[in-house]
């Protein structure tokens, strides 16, 4: 058995927006409420190796991997895995970005497998990762709408004469 999960949010921006803000890893932890730092090991092109590290859960753990995740700028979709496990045998994420109305659905499909003595097996985690991923990509929708919208010229202001 495997977990896997597919969610996606409609987000009211464009899609050039939305994948720049989403893909600026640096600032993850402004962005992501979990996150509390990343850490960027090495860059080549459009990928990237980083240390994510997680805030401390209810019993203190900080939870802290290394991931690599590769950008397809052009197709709009990145592809992502976990290089330290941890409690995964595997973890495998593919992100993609449509534009959709005037706005983007960003979906994320997340494939993996739990490590025979990890704390929780397919079934749960793949429990806890819909749950936290709806969260967070309701928080993301936000601050993205939010920068979008700040980004937006104003309406001109037309001046109407005045009737006498």
């Amino acid at each position: 058995m495997s977990g896997h999960t597919d969610n996606s949010i409609l987000i009211d921006a464009d899609i050039d927006t939305v994948w720049t803000i989403t893909n600026d890893l640096p600032a993850w932890p402004d962005l992501f409420t979990e996150y509390a730092s990343v850490d960027i090991i090495e860059s080549n092109g459009n990928t990237f190796k980083f240390r994510l590290t997680m805030h401390p859960d209810e019993n203190g753990t900080a939870w802290s991997w290394v991931s690599e995740r590769t950008l397809d700028p052009v197709n709009r979709q990145v592809r992502a895995y976990r290089v330290e496990t941890g409690p995964f045998e595997y973890m495998h994420i593919h992100w993609t970005y449509t534009p959709e109305g005037t706005g983007t659905r960003m979906r994320w499909v997340q494939d993996f497998h739990m490590r025979p003595a990890a704390p929780l097996n397919d079934e749960q985690m793949t429990a806890r990762i819909n749950t936290n991923t709806a969260r967070e990509m309701a928080v993301i929708r936000e601050k993205v709408e939010r920068a979008a919208a700040a980004a937006r010229p104003a309406p001109l202001a037309v001046a109407v004469p005045e009737q006498v």
